[in-house]
């Protein structure tokens, strides 16, 4: 059997959702949490025009990801997962951010196959170039369309911003050790389906 190949997001799903608020709070005034914000875009969110929120957003970006820590027990879940299963982050970053990105995760002692940055929240050219097996997301839109066109499993880690409903094959966990309980039921299911089946 083929070694199972992940598919992960990076922020908000490997990093603390949270990463972002302290910078927000700061240049902004602001004293939010992250229950305070109820959609992922977050111009809309925090009623911040659009193009301010995103010149801010651009020159802030390499500060945040260097700085952002890491989700709750993802660290430990991934060292046991590299053992036994290929780890593809795919984000939507941009390329030029690759060495700020490369940086952390040789400084959080995460290893990886693939680093992916593509630019645009669109997943799905990737997930399915890389024949990922199953994907790990935060943003709604974005698990339900990967799922829907590939066919595969996505695990969406619970935030505010995505309580829109999920499809069947969309799972939500609040956390990484409910990620790695599903994943682990998964495998074991998959290695005792019969080999023909269609």
């Amino acid at each position: 059997m083929k070694e199972k190949r992940f598919g992960i997001d990076i922020d908000g799903t490997v990093t603390c959702p949270t990463s972002l608020i302290p910078f927000i709070n700061e240049d902004f005034s602001l004293n939010i949490t992250l229950d305070d914000i109820k959609k992922y875009d977050l111009s809309e969110a925090l009623d911040i025009p659009a193009e301010r929120f995103s010149d801010w957003f651009n020159k802030k970006e390499p500060a945040i990801y260097s700085s952002s820590p890491l989700a709750e027990g993802a660290k430990e879940v991934l060292l046991k997962w590299k053992k036994q299963f290929q780890l593809f982050f795919i984000s939507a970053r941009r390329s030029h951010l690759m060495d700020i990105t490369e940086q952390w995760f040789e400084k959080q002692d995460i290893l990886y196959d693939r680093i992916e940055l593509i630019g645009s929240h669109d997943k799905i050219k990737a997930a399915k170039q890389y024949e990922v097996d199953i994907f790990f997301e935060d943003k709604h839109d974005n698990a339900v369309s990967i799922h829907e066109e590939l066919r595969i499993p996505v695990l969406l880690f619970n935030t505010p911003y995505n309580q829109d409903p999920v499809p069947e094959g969309v799972i939500r966990v609040n956390n990484w050790t409910q990620a790695e309980q599903w994943v682990d039921q998964w495998v074991h299911t998959e290695k005792t389906l019969p080999l023909n089946r269609s």
